[in-house]
Order: C-alpha cells, then structure tokens, then sequence
C-alpha cells in the first residue's frame, strides 16, 4: 500500500476524530522515524513527549523483551516482581510516600480526582456531595467525560452532556484569582505547570509557589499535572522544581514507560492516598509487570543520560536561536526546556501551513491551538541534529508561501 491508500484506509475505518500529517510513519531509532516511502524525519513532537528517551531506546526495549519472555499481565488480583520495585523506584525518583499506577495519562487524572475529593470529606470534613475543585481555563487534562467537564475549551464538551458537576475555572497564571475562589468547600487545585496542549503557556516565575503557599494557607491539596511537562522535558525533573514546589499531588504518565506503553501514575503521601482502600479504586492493567519493568528502565535513562540537563542546554540555546530569527510571521516563542512554542501572528494566518512545510523539509512539528507551532524533540537529541532543523526552519518562517521549498 503507498501513502494515499493508508490515508484513504483511515479515513473510511477510523472515527475523524483526530487531524494529523499526512504521513505514515513504519520506523523509529532515537530523534528519528521514517515513512512508508523511504523518507526520514527528524521527531520534533516526540508524541506529545511520550518518547522524551528516544524512539525505540535501547535500554527499555531491552527490558520490554525480556519481560515479554517471562509474564506480560496478573491483573491486580495478585502480586508481581516488578510493580513493587517499579513503585519504589518512582517515589524516590519524585519524592513521594507513595504511587497509585494506571495506564493512560487521563486515567491518573481521574485517579486524582478520586482522591482529592474523598480527602476532602474524610479529611478536612467537607459535606457530603459539595467539594470543589479549581482549575485554569484553557487547560488540558485528558479527554473523559468528567475531565472534559472542567475544560474551557468549547469543543471538548458540546453535546457530552450531561457534564460532571464540582469544577470551578479561573485564569491561568493568577494565584490572587486562586485565593479569591477558595471557599471552605475547596478540596484542591488543579494546574498544568506549563500549559503544553494550551499552546506552550509558561506562567510568570514564581506563579507555581504563590499557588502551593495559597493552597497550604487554606488547607487545599495543590495537584500538578506533570504528564506532559515531567520527567525532564522543561529542563528540570519535574516542571514543578522551577519553582522549588512539591505538589500535594502530583499525576505522570507518557514518558514514563519512554513511548513503549501505556502507564501513568498519581503520587503522594499516605495521608492523600491512604482514603483508598480495597475495593475502591483499580486497574486490570495498572502495575502490570510488563509495564512496570519499561517503567522501570525508562527511569534510569532520564536519570543515567542527565536528560532534564540535556533539556535545559540545549532548549535554552535552541529557543535563543529561534528568537534571533526575526521571522516576520512570528510574535513570540516561550517555553522551558525542550518544550517550546513558536506563535505565529493572526495575519500570517494558522500554524498549520508551517508545520506542513516543516515536513517537506523532513521535520515533524505539530501546531497546537491553532497560532502556535510546537517543538519538543526527544531529549536525546544532539546539537548538530537541531542545529540541521534551524537551517530548516529559518526558511519556513521566512517564507512568504510556508509549504514552498
């Protein structure tokens, strides 16, 4: 079959609930993956940073093979040897008492929702039925009923009604609009560090610590969504530590297994995560021990290859390089790490166009938010590699038609 033939395929057998690239990627080995055609792409989206370590890393495939050759799933009726070790290994990773694990990243969400809530009444005495929980507008937190519930996106929601009750909304990047939507009936809030999905929103320094100060003052549990920002991607472990912040809670999934498979997780201390018990919370699939042991592998990369630091240098270089472009068709371009956003003005018109001519040039980049170009390589990625893609990119954001070459 050739490319159009698998596009047309998709398109007659799959919901149309996605839009991406026309491209279809058979192969990937570090920064790299290549189409059906032959033709070969260097990964700026690093599946909306799932594969931080690299596609294919050598270390997890390694640990993936050799846990298929032993037991693949006992589901959480019984124990296995690697769910306890991979918990460990995770908690002091992250500095937590203890990990819930799950599959995707929404599923950790939900886990969170759970708790927050139910410590919320057991803990700090909120009446039956009547927590709260806030939230910043234009978040992204997963897509399940309950969650898409809570975003300010109107087309994450229209028609999944009937939406689930006990969410308020206030800006992102305001902590005195946090403080003043407290009330008795706050169990926790619920922000994204770094808002990625948002467009590469990056709060004011300093945002993350007012928010865990208010929250501490009211006696309101501080969640931080890390699944896209965590584990090294914005130059830190967690996105957290920029502002020295040890959430309440913190949720992780995508490059916690390196992009092999589904596994995510919520973290805390006992006195969140002991409101579970047996019973009331599960995962056919969560801590299973072919998960867990990619988990596990995928830890000691980011920990072994100092991929948080690979993160800082080269994002910090990459985004001064950028900025000295001086495209006409860019208004800013923000991140952290090698998590970065490059705004395309209103009248140059949508991201979209650029990002089709970024695949021509054989780089693959996503918009998100309709303005907003994303680049968020693999961490493993190497100076010359990059240093190739802004040649690339310089005549894209140069051009007066983004899809010529």
């Amino acid at each position: 079959m050739n490319t159009q033939e698998y596009l047309n395929q998709v398109d007659k057998y799959s919901a149309h609930n996605y839009h991406p690239l026309p491209i279809i990627l058979s192969r990937g080995e570090g920064v790299w993956v290549w189409d059906i055609e032959g033709n070969k792409y260097l990964d700026c989206l690093a599946a909306y940073s799932a594969v931080n370590q690299g596609h294919r890393h050598p270390a997890i495939l390694d640990a993936a093979r050799q846990q298929l050759d032993r037991l693949t799933l006992t589901s959480r009726a019984f124990h296995n040897d690697q769910m306890g070790p991979f918990l460990q290994e995770l908690c002091e990773f992250a500095g937590y008492e203890r990990a819930l694990p799950m599959n995707a990243g929404a599923e950790a969400v939900e886990t969170a929702i759970k708790a927050v809530r139910r410590w919320g009444y057991r803990v700090k005495g909120i009446p039956d039925d009547q927590a709260e929980i806030i939230v910043c507008e234009n978040n992204f937190h997963g897509r399940t009923t309950t969650v898409v519930s809570f975003s300010s996106e109107p087309s994450y929601k229209a028609d999944f009604g009937p939406l689930t009750p006990g969410f308020k909304i206030i800006p992102y990047g305001d902590a005195e609009a946090l403080e003043k939507a407290i009330t008795p009936n706050t169990a926790a809030f619920m922000v994204e560090p770094l808002q990625g999905e948002g467009g590469v929103v990056v709060p004011s320094d300093g945002y993350m610590e007012c928010c865990a100060a208010v929250c501490k003052q009211n006696n309101v549990l501080l969640v931080a969504d890390e699944i896209q920002t965590g584990l090294g991607r914005t130059g830190k472990k967690f996105c957290s530590d920029w502002d020295g912040v040890r959430p309440d809670v913190m949720v992780v999934g995508k490059a916690l297994s390196g992009g092999f498979y589904p596994v995510s997780a919520m973290l805390s201390d006992s006195e969140v995560m002991d409101v579970f018990k047996p019973g009331d919370h599960g995962s056919t699939f969560g801590g299973n021990p072919l998960g867990a042991a990619m988990a596990r592998a995928a830890l000691r990369v980011l920990t072994e290859e100092n991929l948080a630091d690979r993160a800082l240098e080269l994002g910090n270089w990459f985004m001064g390089r950028l900025r000295d472009m001086n495209s006409p068709h860019v208004r800013e371009v923000r991140g952290r790490g090698l998590m970065i956003g490059v705004v395309v003005k209103d009248e140059s018109g949508p991201a979209r166009p650029f990002c089709e001519g970024l695949m021509e040039r054989g780089i693959l980049a996503k918009e998100t938010h309709e303005q907003v170009i994303r680049f968020a390589p693999p961490l493993v990625v190497e100076r010359d590699d990059l240093e190739w893609t802004l040649g690339h990119v310089a005549e894209v954001l140069q051009a007066t038609s983004p899809v010529t070459s």
